[in-house]
């Protein structure tokens, strides 16, 4: 049921409609009884106070009077508005960015064992690649501007995956012909990583923070 703040704003309408001479006001007012012989040119020249307006509103909304209607109104609980959820944030996808989004995406796949999950635009200005619960995206651009700087600094990653089975997926890497640029390196804070890079030059790591057991030790990332 509409609150009686809803049922005001419709009487205080009514009486706006009989200011402006709207003539469909008269069919609104012929519903009280007391109106129905009269036609619209008489029921704009009568006057339409808002307590009228409200005796027509409650009418039409199936009520005998508006203290019926406010009465009714009066007894439905008034909905509780929920709290607006706590922001968070879910992850990040990289975009990187590539001369050929077809031929980096076919890199990604064949190289790198990740899904094609969509090519955008004929060609393919924008992609977007994945493997397990990691995401990577591609944009087209004339010339990647990272991969001179990529080339001279080392250890110049654009993307880090944390993996689980870290050997398995650099052997497996290793047999896809990958362009791996940083072997499997423990690093001075536990880990164990290693480099690749794409065609245009972007450079992803792929890491494993604490070793796993050889019952975890299936390749995902």
């Amino acid at each position: 049921m509409p609150t009686i703040d809803t049922y005001r704003k419709q009487a205080k309408q009514l009486v706006r409609w009989h200011r402006s001479s709207n003539y469909s006001i008269g069919a609104k007012v012929r519903l009280l009884e007391r109106f129905r012989h009269l036609d619209d040119a008489q029921i704009l020249a009568m006057p339409l106070p808002l307590t009228l307006a409200q005796e027509i509103v409650a009418v039409e909304a199936g009520f005998l009077d508006w203290m019926a209607l406010r009465t009714a109104a009066a007894s439905v609980p008034t909905k509780m508005i929920p709290e607006p959820p706590a922001a968070r944030i879910h992850g990040a996808v990289p975009i990187f960015f590539v001369c050929d989004v077809t031929r980096a995406a076919s890199f990604y796949r064949d190289r790198l064992g990740f899904d094609i999950d969509f090519l955008y635009g004929q060609p393919p200005f924008y992609g977007s690649v994945s493997r397990g619960g990691a995401c990577l995206h591609l944009r087209f651009v004339g010339e990647p501007n990272f991969a001179e700087l990529a080339a001279s600094e080392c250890g110049l990653v654009l993307a880090s995956f944390e993996v689980t089975g870290v050997k398995a997926l650099f052997a497996e890497f290793v047999a896809r012909g990958a362009d791996i640029v940083q072997p499997l390196t423990r690093q001075a804070w536990g880990g164990l990583t290693f480099h690749v890079r794409d065609p245009d030059g972007n450079v992803v790591s792929f890491a494993e923070y604490r070793m796993t057991t050889p019952a975890e030790s299936e390749v995902h990332l």
